[in-house]
């Protein structure tokens, strides 16, 4: 019978995290499973408990939002294992992506079920990323998000962007791009595996977890009293169309500024410029 580690974040989910978590692990147990839990205590004891974990042979069990199954995820690739999702966060867009289930009993029968794919990951700066990278105005309003907890999810996911660009100029980016080098004036870059973010949008609907390839979109330089239709446009997965938009594939994409902008990767400021980011294709086992 297989063996869960589960890593808990105790803040995740307004603090709901490992109520999620006990139920599943009852059914796992009930079944036979030997099941551990590992609150964490920071991002490095996540990735080097998931790094354990994995190594030892257990499914790493990530129970948190995108920040902690970017964690796990690392630690799942460096340790040549396997990992698991247990929804808990705000977010949850990754698991979104996989089109997990909810339901408690249906996330066990997964688990116990042993059913696996591999997907892609991205490595910024030395940072495993399963969801996507993204530097830009979307980066300010990620630590504007992470700022405001005590709003209700949604609520803080959609009034972030308004705030962040009250305050935002547009950034002269230096993109090199499979080795072809490119300037863009403009507002943000994502470099997408699985392109979904923000409390369940598309942003980058071309994006797939398992073809092998990072999708680039860039949104040049454009009014900024159009970020609300943006937005709107953007639930519809329609703003691919707007001209200030461009979308393509690559295997390798260098990122610099003229400024100081935050790199995010799956909810949280993760490095520095430059950024470099690879896509590592199938580098990641998921229970889905």
């Amino acid at each position: 019978m297989t063996a869960f580690t589960a890593i808990v974040n105790p803040i995740s989910g307004g603090g709901h995290a490992a109520a999620r978590w006990e139920p599943v692990a009852a059914l796992l147990c009930a079944a036979g499973a030997t099941v551990r839990t590992e609150p964490t205590r920071s991002r490095e004891h996540a990735v080097r408990a998931a790094t354990e974990a994995a190594a030892r042979g257990e499914v790493v069990v990530a129970v948190g939002g995108d920040g902690l199954v970017r964690d796990v995820a690392e630690g799942a690739v460096r340790g040549e294992g396997t990992m698991a999702l247990v929804p808990a966060g705000r977010g949850n867009d990754l698991a979104r992506a996989l089109d997990l289930p909810s339901d408690t009993a249906a996330l066990a029968r997964l688990l116990l079920s042993g059913r696996t794919r591999r997907i892609d990951v991205l490595e910024v700066n030395g940072v495993i990323a399963p969801g996507n990278v993204y530097i830009g105005v979307d980066s300010v309003a990620t630590q504007l998000i992470n700022d405001a907890r005590a709003l209700p999810a949604l609520l803080a996911y959609r009034l972030a962007p308004v705030r962040a660009v009250l305050g935002w100029q547009p950034v002269d980016y230096t993109l090199t791009v499979d080795g072809e080098r490119q300037r863009l004036r403009g507002h943000t870059v994502v470099v997408a595996n699985s392109g979904a973010y923000g409390h369940g949008l598309r942003i980058v609907p071309q994006a797939v977890l398992d073809d092998g390839l990072a999708h680039l979109m860039t949104v040049g330089d454009g009014p900024r009293s159009q970020v609300v239709s943006f937005l709107l446009d953007a639930k519809r997965g329609t703003h691919t169309r707007r001209p200030e938009v461009a979308v393509r594939t690559a295997r390798e994409v260098v990122v610099d500024a003229d400024r100081p902008v935050p790199v995010c990767a799956d909810g949280d400021e993760v490095t520095t410029l430059p950024a470099t980011i690879r896509v590592l294709p199938g580098a990641l086992r998921i229970a889905a």
